[in-house]
């Protein structure tokens, strides 16, 4: 298996264990984060996303498939199964999952996913009928942005300075 390689499954099993510190180990120091919830994160507030989400998570699965990986870019799919907090509702996510790496650890990450289905998922019917639009996406990312913002306010050790 690639060095690569080792760091995608490590990164995963870290985040089954809801190990942030481990995950954020595999993370480069200018990490680029992209996903359709968060959108673009960079650095410090990558790794603050995953220390926050697995703090959230109380009945978190992952498992991760397919990894491939050489000396540049890697792919991953991966899947979440968890109970999403503010509704109550199951939610099983189907992540694919792209990288880049650079000094051994990872430099990009970019999660791919369908919005629409997730929101089904965690809201039920009132994400059915709405998850398709862009304004119901938007609320969606907006309050991922503020869930962040505040835990970036209470945790200094993310401060990017």
């Amino acid at each position: 298996m690639h060095d690569n390689a080792a760091t995608i499954e490590s990164f995963y099993s870290a985040f089954d264990e809801r190990d942030f510190a481990a995950m954020a180990a595999c993370y480069h120091k200018n990490v680029h984060f992209t996903d359709p919830v968060f959108g673009d994160l960079r650095g410090a507030e990558a790794a603050a996303m995953w220390h926050m989400l697995c703090d959230q998570a109380a009945d978190l699965a992952v498992t991760v498939a397919g990894v491939a990986a050489d000396d540049t870019s890697g792919s991953a799919r991966w899947e979440a199964t968890y109970t999403f907090g503010p509704t109550g509702r199951k939610v099983h996510n189907r992540i694919d999952a792209a990288f880049e790496f650079s000094d051994g650890k990872i430099i990009r990450h970019i999660d791919t996913f369908n919005l629409w289905k997730w929101m089904r998922m965690a809201a039920g019917l009132p994400g059915a009928l709405a998850g398709w639009s862009g304004s119901a996406q938007n609320k969606v990312r907006s309050t991922a942005r503020k869930n962040l913002d505040r835990f970036l306010a209470e945790h200094p050790e993310y401060d990017a300075d």
